[in-house]
């Protein structure tokens, strides 16, 4: 374990705050209901410097008269850091494990703002020990979490990537949906919580993403933020769990540590791996901009273009983009007590260690199998990276039992770079990439753009070694993901271009069997699956970071609607064929046929092995074959391969295989009986 984590067992830790300004002092009491709530029975301690380590104060937490089995609320108080200030503030424990939005720091007089006030640390003192404990004072449990050798290696995965702002049914009730809202939609026996009056939350004999099938989770971040009904991208408390994704309407304590761990032991229960979104370019109101900002922040980059922090880390290394948070510093480096290894080093980058041990934190008390880096560029450091990706390996590694299975493909962390440099994954800096080029070559596949170098942007496509990965395992492919500020979802996306009402849904079930079928891993954004659509636009109608990017809820009612249930349908059998047919496990891909004759663009391929392959044939065109529904109609592929054949989308025999109508816009997709 991290020595700081050991550490905080015995003591209240606080690490580098500024040198020769006064020391820390722990303030700290038990909450008080109210309004506001306060603080009571506080107290306030004066820490020390730990012999050895100037940069490390710390007060045993037995020295503190505190009561045993007692929750406790608590900041430093530090000298401010921020640039232009110097004042003495309270501030979040950087390594809090649970804090509480509730109860805030008080107000200070300008330049400070509402936006200054931090929440209250949150910790349990057993009597022996201090001990992680939601704000209410329970604690988290993973110990009934099954054994993950059970669960799917990468190359088995399809992955839902889940944004935590629902809608109702009119797609403007917009709500959190909670970490309990997440369990209902995996775990047959939970029920909802903001939601619990949706279909989809209610306790059934098969979970909502039972049917649908998929077997790995992404929860856009789950770490604290301080943005409020948002998708997170911008983490304020690295080591806790989201405050609001703990606290359903109607509570009135947040429980996220408890409901984070619940949520993932249901998900090992029931067969699906758990991915956690990390955000690490950049942090939002977060401890250490107050406790020690030059040794982690750079404020901004264009003023500072030799710093560096400064440039991103693509070739024409333009300037870093916080996004409107502040950046985190991974390249300046210091020197001092290190918070994984405890030892006092002459050269390390503070910001680093604070994240290695998120990674630590997250994969031993939280049992993720998995994480997507998000805005690799904006970190900037590729050796920063390869650290965080190794220790989140190492860790899974180390977390299971004496002689368990090889853990290598069950483990895995992606990058977002979607600039694709593939050096990356050929260094192992990074297990795999989100490969943005099928989100983009789907998209032209699907409008009419002619067939002008159509047949190598399906070839592309559906085989992601053409250009430039060496294993489907590398590489996370998409229609459309959380970025849908220029990648909308895609019956918008349809729509706004002018597609056919009646043709759109045809559309996507086309896409569909692309995605399922190619080489690589399959993810889709909650919604997708019955052709969920925007809701909230910017006076020109467009999705935009302040017009819908971060807040455009997903709408599950929808999936009710007929046509939206049959593509529902439609997509969940293609997911059981991606999950257990060994054809689409490997990278092998042959095409077979090509014909873009006379307004055709069919394409014919074949995943696996002859002995047990299978063959999709997709119609990305207006044509179709006349009078398709006369059985003597039929499309012929030459060289057909022999065998019994079975079109996995209807669940039919299918004797004529290879000889076939097709319909516009229309994938069939053929495996042996």
């Amino acid at each position: 374990m991290a020595d700081i984590l050991n550490r905080k067992k015995l003591a209240f830790v606080l690490w580098r705050p500024r040198l020769g300004a006064p020391p820390p002092v722990l303030v700290i009491g038990t909450f008080a209901p109210g309004n506001p709530p306060s603080l009571t029975g506080e107290s306030r301690f004066l820490l020390a410097p730990i012999a050895g380590f100037p940069d490390l104060f710390s007060i045993n937490a037995a020295g503190c008269g505190l009561t045993a089995n007692t929750a406790y609320h608590y900041w430093f108080q530090v000298t401010d850091t921020y640039p232009g200030r110097a004042s003495r503030i309270l501030v979040t424990d950087p390594f809090a494990l649970t804090v509480d939005w509730r109860l805030l720091s008080p107000q200070l007089p300008a330049p400070y703002t509402s936006d200054d006030r931090q929440p209250a640390s949150v910790i349990l003192w057993t009597g022996a020990e201090l001990a992680v404990c939601d704000t209410d004072g329970q604690r988290p449990d993973l110990e009934a979490d099954p054994a993950q050798d059970n669960l799917p290696p990468n190359n088995k995965m399809v992955i839902y990537e889940m944004p935590t702002a629902w809608s109702r049914a009119d797609g403007l009730g917009r709500d959190v949906g909670t970490f309990q809202d997440v369990l209902s939609l995996v775990d047959p026996t939970a029920a909802g919580a903001n939601f619990a009056e949706l279909r989809v939350t209610a306790p059934a004999a098969t979970s909502y993403l039972g049917r649908l099938g998929v077997n790995a989770l992404e929860l856009l971040p789950p770490a604290d933020s301080s943005y409020q009904r948002e998708w997170g991208y911008g983490t304020s408390h690295y080591l806790s769990p989201d405050f609001e994704l703990g606290m359903p309407v109607g509570n009135t304590s947040s429980t996220a540590n408890r409901d984070l761990s619940a949520l993932v032991r249901g998900c090992h229960a029931n067969g699906m791996r758990f991915f956690a979104d990390m955000v690490m370019a950049f942090g939002r109101q977060e401890p250490y901009q107050n406790v020690a900002y030059d040794d982690f922040y750079i404020q901004c980059p264009a003023r500072e273009p030799s710093d560096p922090d400064a440039r991103n880390s693509r070739p024409e290394h333009n300037f870093r983009n916080g996004f409107g948070s502040m950046l985190w510093r991974y390249a300046r480096p210091a020197a001092g007590y290190d918070p994984l290894s405890g030892a006092d080093l002459p050269l390390l980058y503070p910001a680093r260690q604070l994240m290695l041990v998120y990674a630590e934190r997250w994969v031993n008390d939280f049992h993720i199998d998995g994480a997507r880096l998000d805005s690799i560029e904006n970190v900037a450091n590729w050796d920063f990276v390869q650290q965080f990706r190794n220790q989140v390996r190492n860790t899974f590694t180390a977390r299971r039992p004496p002689g368990a299975a090889a853990a290598d493909p069950r483990v895995l962390v992606v990058g977002e770079e979607l600039s694709l440099p593939f050096d990356l994954i050929r260094e192992t800096r990074l297990d795999a990439l989100w490969n943005q080029k099928f989100s983009d070559f789907i998209r032209s596949a699907l409008l009419d753009g002619g067939a002008e170098g159509f047949e190598s942007l399906i070839r592309n496509m559906i085989d992601c070694t053409r250009i430039g990965f060496s294993d489907g395992a590398q590489a996370v492919i998409y229609m459309t993901s959380h970025d849908v500020e220029g990648n909308n979802r895609f019956y918008t996306y349809l729509q706004k271009r002018g597609v056919p009402q009646d043709q759109i849904i045809r559309r996507i079930k086309l896409g569909f069997a692309c995605l399922l079928t190619a080489v690589g891993i399959p993810m889709m954004l909650a919604g997708e699956e019955f052709a969920d659509q925007h809701d909230l636009f910017d006076a020109d109608g467009n999705v935009t970071q302040d017009g819908g990017k971060q807040v455009d809820p997903v709408n599950y009612t929808r999936s009710e609607e007929p046509e939206r249930a049959a593509l529902l349908s439609y997509v969940s059998v293609l997911v059981a064929l991606r999950t257990s047919h060994v054809a689409l496990e490997v990278n092998d891909t042959v095409f077979l046929h090509i014909d873009m004759n006379d307004g055709k663009r069919v394409i014919v391929w074949q995943r696996g092995k002859a002995a047990n392959p299978i063959i999709v044939v997709a119609n990305f065109s207006a044509w179709g074959t006349a009078d398709p529904l006369n059985p003597e109609s039929e499309y012929v592929i030459p060289g057909w391969p022999n065998g019994v054949w079975q079109e996995v989308t209807m669940g039919r025999a299918a004797p004529s295989a290879g000889r076939e109508p097709l319909f516009p816009w229309e994938a069939k997709v053929y495996r042996l009986r």
